[in-house]
């Protein structure tokens, strides 16, 4: 249950992202936006520290996520540290997209994962 719930808040901090960023031009209009760059960098942020606290059964079948990309983004995030418009902008194109693809991936393959609900295996 705990997994789909970190399932759900990836989803919501994607969605989100996707809505920001929908009527952004490019990396330029972006950096040039402080308002929605702050907001994409929390939405990032959100998305980062819910990976990092995924089960490690889950994480070591998530082999193909770059998470030394995640770790270092999440980082600079929660440090505040400069510059990091690379590593956002990365986040943003390809971090996401990627990490959620894989998460579908596995969730189509391994759905007990995802499962809302506890299962005693001895009263299903």
């Amino acid at each position: 249950m705990l997994t789909r719930m970190q399932y759900d808040i990836l989803l919501a901090a994607s969605r989100d992202l996707t809505l920001l960023l929908a009527e952004m031009q490019g990396e330029e209009e972006l950096f040039a936006s402080p308002n929605t760059l702050a907001h994409v960098e929390a939405r990032l942020l959100t998305f980062a520290q819910t990976l990092v606290h995924l089960p490690e059964a889950l994480r070591q079948r998530l082999l193909q996520v770059d998470w030394h990309g995640w770790n270092c983004l999440l980082r600079l995030l929660e440090t505040d540290l400069q510059p990091r418009r690379a590593e956002v902008w990365y986040g943003t194109q390809a971090l996401v997209p990627a990490t959620l693809q894989l998460i579908a991936a596995l969730r189509t393959r391994e759905p007990i994962w995802f499962e809302t609900a506890y299962r005693d295996q001895g009263h299903l």
